[in-house]
Parts: C-alpha cells; structure tokens; sequence
C-alpha cells in the first residue's frame, strides 16, 4: 500500500530521521512530505541534507522551506550569518559543512532554492512550515515570511472553543480554506504534547526534535504515527538548541 507520510521538523538530527524511518519501515513506494527546518541544532545539518537530496532521486518528496532552511540558504548563497541564525543553531550547521568542496555546497545551495513555500494536494489538505496570516489563503499573503514564521495560526487553532462547529459564523475564515493543515514550527511541546497534535483542522507535526522532544512522522489518513528517541539521547554530548 502506499503512504502519503509528513515529517516533523528535523534541526540536524540525522539520527532521529533515520529511526523514524526504520519504525516506520519507510519504501521507496511512499510519498515524502517534509515540512521544513531540516537544519540548526545538532551536528548533521549537512549530512541531513545530502540525504534527502539523494532520496529525492529514489521515490517522490516534497520539501517545504523552513525559517531554519531559509538563512542557512542565505549563507550558502551570500554569506549571509547574522547572530540570530547562529544563535539560534546556525552555529552547528555552518560547522557541519566544514569540509564541503564548492561543488558540493553549490548543489545544497541548488536542493534549499528549489523547497516550496507551501504545498496543496489533490484532497484539499495544505503542508506548511508555519502558517499564513490571510484569511484568503496562503497564495495571498502579503509577507511571503509568512509562510516560515507565523504562529497565529496555530494560536488561533489552540484556542479555539472545541465545540465550535464549521458551519458556525464563528468558526476563523482561514481554517475554512482547507480540509487539514498540516505544520511545523511551533514546538508541540509549548502546550505540553510530545506528539503529534491536532486543534481543529491543523496537525502540528513539530514534536520538539531541536530542543528535548523527539522526531516523528506520520500516515496522514491512518494518523499512525512514530517517534525517535529524544534528540538529547541520540546526541548525549550536545545541546541542540538547548540553552
């Protein structure tokens, strides 16, 4: 059978992506959709993405540009490293590409410019890394930033009263625009959850793999789900984006 399986927030953890793969006995016959930050935090930033760069080669994938995946694109393309991106990880991954050829890095440089800012497929069901702020939909937004780093949505989706019906006048015009959303980069772990979790229509896939949480993915119509172990285990001697 084939899956269509979505893929949490990675930040460098190469390990937990290759766990979640064998718990989830991932085949080339599976739909890959990876919704952003694959670098900053631990040490493997650069391997994560050569890896996916050759998987894309062996079955279908979908990359959703991050925050993360953005600056990291910036220093690969300018030289771009300002102190919030190496603070916030880009520390780890600038040290991951060390021993990189220009050839080598020109190629990575080539795999973040061509990540979508967010993808729709056949059923009506969105892919994001964060969100959108127009209740028209992502496609009109006017900070195309908005895509990697609005959290309204899911503050809006967490706060919402669960009774609230979608026929109601109530009910918050953008959630309306799709059957699911599913995101990333507001860390489950914020509102207490080391799982997957789903306030109203949106999933959020971010299990909190750069901080303590675990890596997960997961079966988007079964809701199946699996999990690494806790990126502090796989990594005893680093602190991620633990400060």
């Amino acid at each position: 059978m084939n899956r269509t399986l979505v893929i949490g927030d990675i930040h460098g953890g190469f390990k937990a992506l290759q766990q979640i793969f064998e718990r989830a006995e991932v085949t080339p016959n599976d739909k890959l959709i990876f919704l952003g930050d694959y670098v900053d935090g631990w040490s493997e930033s650069s391997r994560i993405i050569q890896f996916l760069i050759d998987l894309s080669q062996k079955q279908e994938c979908i990359f959703i540009k991050g925050n993360h995946d953005a600056w990291c694109e910036d220093w690969l393309a300018l030289g771009q490293n300002p102190d919030m991106w190496l603070f916030n990880g880009g520390k780890s991954t600038v040290e991951s590409y060390a021993e990189y050829e220009q050839e080598e890095l020109d190629n990575h440089l080539e795999f973040f410019e061509r990540m979508k800012s967010y993808h729709v497929d056949d059923q009506n069901r969105l892919f994001i890394h964060a969100g959108y702020a127009s209740m028209h939909g992502p496609e009109k937004e006017v900070y195309s930033s908005n895509y990697r780093w609005d959290r309204t949505l899911w503050e809006t989706a967490v706060a919402m009263d669960k009774k609230l019906e979608r026929n109601s006048e109530l009910y918050p015009k953008r959630l309306l625009l799709f059957r699911e959303i599913f995101i990333g980069h507001t860390p489950t772990l914020d509102i207490g959850s080391k799982i997957p979790t789903n306030k109203a229509n949106v999933w959020n896939m971010d299990t909190g793999a750069a901080f303590t949480g675990s890596l997960s993915i997961m079966d988007i119509d079964t809701r199946e789900f699996w999990q690494s172990d806790p990126l502090p285990s796989l990594y005893p001697d680093e602190k991620g984006r633990n400060q």
